[in-house]
């Protein structure tokens, strides 16, 4: 299948290799042309700017989007959209608010341009491991866009399945689900990453106690100097609490187990503070989640181990950079 793919970050020009490893054509265009080069190297077909990329594109035409949330996407969208013609197919794999969405679904229906929005998880880890997404749109532009996805998910893989599925749709065990209409698929997504805040607060917390049991402020006895290196691998091994976000732990420690490159300043990217809002409008309590981002802010006043952590996890999944301690 031939797709545009528009932005080649981290996860864009992933995404555009693991398609095209399966065997589809990828037109591909980004602001700076040094991504476009390396990936036209490769064998994908290169595009000068975003007119000549829809030129390219033989219609009904489908056009992926991995750009910043906020004002990049929707720049590059409203160029985008004025260039595309009934039938053809926007797709924004970014971390859009969901909100964002139904606006935009809404206004492209009026010119009969089908709106498409994917939450993508995998990070920069998804060439190999493939992506996870939650999906919203028309069912029509999904089901025709179903190659695509099936090419970025990651498959049933090694995991047994889950008992009582044999009725259901079988996408979600290959990686992917349509979620429900515009914005449904970035609203999942959004909640996932809000789950992620706390689960990876849970896991810095837990490590920054291990190592504060050998400070010097606790009686002799009481005090262990602990491999937290090991901690985190033997967990890793039949642990209840064993889980990816782990295994990352694992490395970062085995690497460096003081995580001196890390200053413990740990930004976030918004995903977070959408999922209390929608927390606040459904009046659902979200204490976990509203604490695990409430530490982020205190980290980037008193930065602690727990968030140099925070900030390794974050750097394993996603290649967050921060500054280096000391810098």
């Amino acid at each position: 299948m031939q797709l545009g793919v528009i932005g080649l970050g981290r996860m864009g020009a992933n995404i555009a290799r693991r398609l095209f490893r399966a065997g589809h054509n990828c037109v591909i265009y980004n602001r700076t042309p040094k991504p476009v080069e390396e990936l036209a190297a490769e064998g994908l077909t290169p595009a000068a700017d975003i007119a000549d990329l829809v030129r390219k594109l033989a219609p009904p035409r489908a056009i992926w989007l991995m750009l910043p949330a906020g004002a990049v996407t929707e720049g590059v969208l409203t160029s985008v959209s004025g260039l595309l013609d009934a039938g053809d197919i926007l797709i924004d794999g970014g971390n859009s608010f969901y909100k964002d969405d139904i606006r935009r679904a809404k206004t492209l229906a009026s010119k009969s341009i089908a709106y498409v929005d994917v939450g993508t998880s995998g990070g920069v880890w998804g060439l190999e491991r493939g992506y996870c997404m939650m999906i919203g749109g028309p069912k029509e532009a999904i089901d025709r866009l179903d190659p695509i996805f099936r090419s970025l998910a990651p498959g049933p893989g090694s995991i047994a399945r889950t008992p009582g599925r044999e009725k259901r749709d079988p996408r979600a065990e290959y990686g992917y689900i349509h979620a429900g209409p515009a914005g449904a698929g970035h609203f999942v997504k959004m909640i996932h990453n809000g789950i992620e805040y706390g689960l990876m607060q849970a896991y810095a917390e837990g490590f920054g106690i291990l190592r504060g049991k050998a400070d010097a402020k606790l009686p002799d006895s009481e005090r262990f100097a602990l491999d937290l290196a090991d901690v985190a691998e033997v967990w890793r091994r039949g642990s209840v609490v064993s889980s990816w976000l782990l295994d990352l732990t694992a490395i970062a420690l085995a690497e460096d187990p003081a995580l001196a490159n890390f200053t413990g300043e740990v930004e976030d990217s918004g995903e977070g503070r959408w999922t209390l809002e929608a927390a606040i409008d459904e009046d659902v309590p979200a204490t976990v989640l509203a604490a695990s981002l409430f530490a982020r802010f205190r980290s980037r006043e008193q930065p602690a181990f727990s968030d140099k952590v925070l900030s390794a996890l974050r750097m394993g999944f996603g290649g967050h950079v921060e500054p280096k301690a000391g810098l």
